[in-house]
């Protein structure tokens, strides 16, 4: 099969995302300008840059409250600053019931029951129990082709490390099993992992 996106696919569902595929999830944690805390899962997420360390994550559609875009976007623009929480399968119930399109004024924190903690670089909440956090300033929010797609990048200013995640120096995923999103309803979950060394 072959398709033009611009002609359409033909199926009961698009394959985008089940072809690029798994991603990981970003939690991303803000704060408005009036104090108001929020958390929403973006699963097109990625570490873009090691030196100094950055991060994206793509916001995809809007909100008819938040001109133009989500809670998440409209946040950072007013305060410059978010913080990015990883997602292990035992918080996956909690992640998934951020997800909604919740009104401005609700603490998705609270609405999930999930605790949690000041930032130490930023004026932001972070996810209290989260394998990892990483605090980030942002550097560019970039417009993208077609209506409400905008790219968030950010650098990394402040890295929390579970300590129950430390292994003999090494951050190890599978202390904790990340969850990784696939396309449709699906997830999947890293349970497993092999070492290969790069040639020359």
């Amino acid at each position: 099969m072959f398709y033009r996106p611009e002609d359409g696919h033909g199926l009961p569902h698009n394959p985008f995302n089940a072809i690029v595929t798994p991603r990981p999830i970003g939690w991303i944690s803000t704060r408005g300008a009036d104090g108001a805390d929020n958390l929403a899962p973006y699963s097109f997420f990625n570490a873009v840059a090691y030196t100094p360390p950055q991060v994206m994550f793509a916001s995809t559609s809007a909100k008819p409250d938040r001109d133009n875009t989500k809670d998440s976007v409209a946040n950072i623009r007013e305060t410059g600053v978010f913080c990015v929480n990883v997602v292990e399968v035992a918080m996956k119930d909690q992640m998934n019931m951020t997800s909604g399109a919740w009104e401005k004024s609700v603490d998705e924190f609270a609405l999930a029951r999930i605790e949690k903690q000041e930032c130490e670089t930023i004026s932001c909440a972070c996810v209290a129990r989260a394998p990892a956090a990483l605090e980030c300033r942002v550097t560019q929010i970039v417009p993208l082709e077609g209506q409400s797609n905008v790219a968030v990048f950010g650098e990394v200013i402040g890295v929390h490390m579970r300590d129950d995640c430390l292994k003999d120096g090494i951050f190890d995923v599978l202390s904790y099993n990340p969850l990784t999103r696939m396309g449709y309803q699906d997830y999947s979950v890293i349970r497993e992992k092999f070492s290969l060394t790069r040639p020359g």
